[in-house]
């Protein structure tokens, strides 16, 4: 059975990695708005990385729940679940806005603005 202690430390983790990738997702979009796409693009998959470390420590129990293991439901557990959610929501929406201010870059360079 997983400890308590065991489930809740993935749940920082998950947290801790999530709150990383939001950190490089924000970046990314700072970047964007300046026209730095190359940098974005960087801080995107900087992300990426992050969201796939935090789902490694998250598949981690679900593997030992799947083999029959008990476990305890932690309100930090759970705050990890819903930080990392939120997250991958945001990565959706910053992805959409990079490609947005690409093609609003793309305009204004064939209306003579930039």
């Amino acid at each position: 059975m997983a400890t308590k202690e065991e489930i809740s430390m993935t749940g920082f983790s998950i947290v801790a990695y999530a709150g990383d990738a939001k950190t490089s997702l924000i970046e990314a979009l700072q970047h964007a708005q300046k026209g730095e796409f190359d940098k974005a693009s960087e801080c995107v998959e900087e992300a990426n990385q992050s969201i796939v470390d935090a789902h490694n420590e998250q598949t981690k129990l679900l593997s030992k729940e799947a083999g029959g293991e008990d476990m305890d439901v932690t309100f930090i557990m759970v705050h990890g679940q819903d930080t990392l959610m939120t997250t991958m929501m945001l990565m959706d929406e910053v992805k959409f806005f990079i490609d947005e201010y690409k093609r609003i870059d793309k305009i204004e360079k064939q209306l003579g603005m930039k």
